[in-house]
């Protein structure tokens, strides 16, 4: 009985000892749960309880300076999944996850293997597709609500848009599938454009059941600012267009490169790289890509992973480079535009000085030669300009002295960057007093030895025009918020005064003569007052044939707006390469559409007016008397075409703008103008041989640039050879001085 008894409290004893060690482990576990790992836990319980998804703030505008949008917004969506709730609800309908997969690959043009791998991920949340179009979208939603699929989720978003495509691409930049800035303004002002992102949190039911607790919290996104540039639509578009024509038409095998700035402010009107690239595309492979990489489409399928994105990042940079701001040169003979400043303005030189050239100037053991090996002559300062001399220009550098002359360097701002509002600007290359040999100071003279880039040159030459003020180059106007409230604003930053506006007045006046006497005769514009200065360098290293074609300009001469520069990268050996023969007549084009649009008046002098373009008068409804006297007082000649007593239709058509003396043909009575006449070649005529053609063929000729005497010839022509037009049609025939050099 004894024995029973102790054997029951044994075994009493161990229920107990059992139990509470049980008990002991289960409160250990729990404490273990709730207090070491429940932070975690109840992480990991929110997350599969809850959905957290990010709402993108509205990316700001870009706008041009007129407030036409270069950068957009347009929606939209993004498309997730929620694994497990789908593969139920794929079971549920008898489906499975390949067909599923398959399916949404088809319609979002995606692998469907990458599909289904992410269907039977082990988690709550997975991303399938993001800036899907709407129309893609909603053919998703189609699929999914015919085959009753749940865990498939929409949410709203914006994709970046630029409606102009190419244009500015340097400038503006684009952004990655985050729509984070990558380049140009879209990447430095990255932090004001983006916003704040907003915030969509819900409860999911991760079981059949209802929990009763189902919430949604909406967290409003706050919206980026927007930028607006000093970039002008109208003028970058003249710039891109006529870029593009010189790439082509020099067969430029490494570029070109022009910007146009209002040099009273230094605000940036407009600037272009070329080959550019589509914004709306901006990891294409173009054809300037092509030409330069050839067979790059083949090598790059058969490339993975990181080599495929190093070789890609490689290539597009063909497209990518913005050499207005990125590269630098040597500037040849616009140099001299800067130099001859600092010779007036430290005194070393006077305009009544004179200089002789032979040919050939000897500086220590160096013979450097002049573009003209017979000479000059004995010529005086403006001359020397004028024929951009460089022996001439050797004897300038050695009156200022190497302490002056990169001291007044310095102070144009060169060899250092100018702060604009762009990634990776270059500063350039120059020299310190201490190694400054005579001879750079002889080559630097005439533009050698130091390099620069094209925002620098338009930077310094802008002083010259303006009253010798040095502007901080802006592309940048201002900020707005949502509510197009101005939080930031950029005023015309002066940076220092260089030159004196003596000093300016004059070199404005001897620039002018460059262009109307000397070799920047191919940039001549009637009617306005174009100041410039020629560029022809060689490329390093020397004796290689490659070259860089440049001209800087500014007008009007006599109260200065606008400067251009446009920089020609490396005609093929054997084409024309000198700035004044194929980069100065690009200026001429730009700056005529320019100003034509700022509304700067053309004002004509003696020698112009024969050039000048007058509208042509409205005959409509005129008797032929009555035509025939309100041309003459317009300055034109009549032809009739039928008979009857009133004039119906005209030949060129009213308000059109043609030369003086210029022939309008006036059809009466219902008698129509008939297409029948083929436009001659005129291409390398004179201006007499040109209009003369044109003319016994019945056609007007409207003549751009100087014909004058010497060598100009036509240069092109518009309509071309051999089209077929109407009687009187006026026929657009652009000189050029053929033998223009630097």
């Amino acid at each position: 009985m004894k024995k029973s008894r102790l054997q029951q409290n044994k075994r009493i004893m161990i229920i107990l000892t059992v139990f509470i060690i049980g008990f002991g482990l289960l409160a250990g576990k729990t404490a273990w749960l709730q207090i070491v790992q429940g932070e975690k836990l109840s992480r990991e319980a929110l997350q599969q309880q809850t959905s957290d998804n990010t709402v993108s703030a509205k990316r700001g505008k870009i706008y041009d300076r007129n407030y036409k949008v270069l950068a957009s917004n347009t929606t939209v969506e993004t498309i997730s999944i929620a694994p497990a709730e789908l593969r139920g609800s794929i079971e549920k309908n008898q489906l499975t996850a390949a067909k599923v997969a398959e399916e949404l690959g088809n319609r979002l043009s995606m692998d469907a293997e990458n599909i289904e791998t992410i269907i039977n991920k082990q988690s709550s949340f997975e991303y399938l597709k993001k800036k899907v179009e709407k129309e893609t979208a909603d053919s998703v939603r189609e699929y999914i609500e015919e085959k009753n699929l749940k865990g498939i989720n929409f949410v709203e978003d914006v994709k970046r848009f630029y409606p102009y495509n190419n244009l500015a691409s340097h400038v503006i930049g684009f952004v990655g599938s985050d729509n984070q800035g990558l380049e140009g303004i879209e990447s430095i002002y990255d932090e004001e454009l983006s916003g704040i992102p907003g915030r969509v949190v819900t409860t999911q039911q991760t079981t059949g059941l209802d929990s009763g607790t189902s919430y949604e919290n909406y967290i409003e996104a706050q919206d980026g600012c927007s930028v607006v540039l000093t970039i002008d639509e109208v003028i970058q578009g003249y710039v891109e267009k006529h870029l593009e024509n010189a790439r082509i038409a020099s067969q430029l095998e490494a570029g070109a490169a022009a910007i146009v700035m209002d040099v009273n402010t230094g605000d940036i009107l407009a600037m272009s790289s070329k080959p550019d690239y589509d914004l709306n595309a901006p990891f294409e492979i173009t054809d300037a890509i092509r030409e330069k990489y050839d067979g790059i489409d083949e090598e790059l399928k058969q490339l993975e992973g990181t080599e495929y994105t190093e070789r890609l990042n490689e290539v597009i940079q063909t497209v990518r480079r913005n050499k207005a701001v990125v590269d630098s040169y040597e500037p040849g003979s616009t140099f001299k535009a800067m130099v001859a400043s600092l010779g007036l303005e430290t005194g070393a030189v006077k305009l009544e000085d004179t200089f002789t050239c032979t040919g050939v100037q000897q500086v220590l053991t160096e013979s450097i030669h002049c573009a003209n090996r017979n000479g000059h002559g004995t010529q005086t300062f403006a001359e020397a300009v004028r024929n951009s001399c460089n022996p001439a220009f050797i004897q300038i550098g050695q009156k200022i002295g190497k302490e002056r002359f990169l001291e007044g360097l310095r102070a144009f701002g060169f060899f250092e960057e100018t702060g604009i509002e762009l990634p990776g600007e270059t500063a350039g290359v120059g020299f310190t007093l201490n190694n400054f040999t005579d001879v750079d100071l002889a080559t630097s003279s005439f533009g050698q030895s130091v390099t620069v880039t094209p925002l620098q040159m338009i930077t310094a030459v802008s002083a010259v025009a303006n009253g010798g003020k040095l502007y901080k180059p802006h592309l940048v106007k201002e900020i707005i918020n949502s509510d197009n409230i101005v939080v930031e604003k950029n005023e015309p930053e002066l940076v220092r005064q260089v030159i004196s506006e003596e000093t300016s007045n004059t070199m404005c006046g001897i620039l002018e003569s460059v262009v109307s006497e000397g070799g920047g005769k191919n940039a001549y514009l009637a009617g306005y007052r174009i100041a410039g200065k020629t560029g022809t360098s060689e490329k390093l290293p020397r004796g290689n044939g490659h070259y860089i074609a440049s001209f800087l300009a500014f007008a009007p001469a006599d109260d200065p707006q606008v400067a251009c520069l446009v920089i020609l990268d490396q005609p093929p050996v054997g084409m024309p390469y000198y700035g004044g023969t194929i980069a100065a007549p690009v200026v001429k084009n730009i700056m005529e559409e320019t100003l034509q649009y700022l509304g700067v008046e053309p004002r004509y002098n003696e020698n112009e007016k024969e050039y000048v373009d007058i509208e042509v008068p409205d005959l409509s409804g005129k008797s032929v008397e009555e035509a025939t006297q309100v041309l003459k007082e317009a300055g034109f000649e009549i032809r009739v075409k039928g008979e009857g007593g009133t004039v119906t239709d005209q030949i060129p058509k009213a308000h059109t703008r043609l030369s003086s003396g210029s022939t309008v043909v006036a059809y009466m009575d219902g008698t129509k103008a008939e297409r029948s006449i083929e436009v001659p070649d005129v291409i390398g005529e004179s201006a007499a041989n040109a209009s003369a053609m044109l003319v016994s063929e019945g056609l007007n000729a409207r003549i751009r640039g100087i014909p004058g005497e010497g060598s100009a010839v036509c240069a092109s022509q518009s309509p071309e050879a051999r089209t077929i037009v109407e009687p009187g049609t006026v026929v657009t025939i652009d000189f050029q001085y053929q033998g223009a050099n630097d």
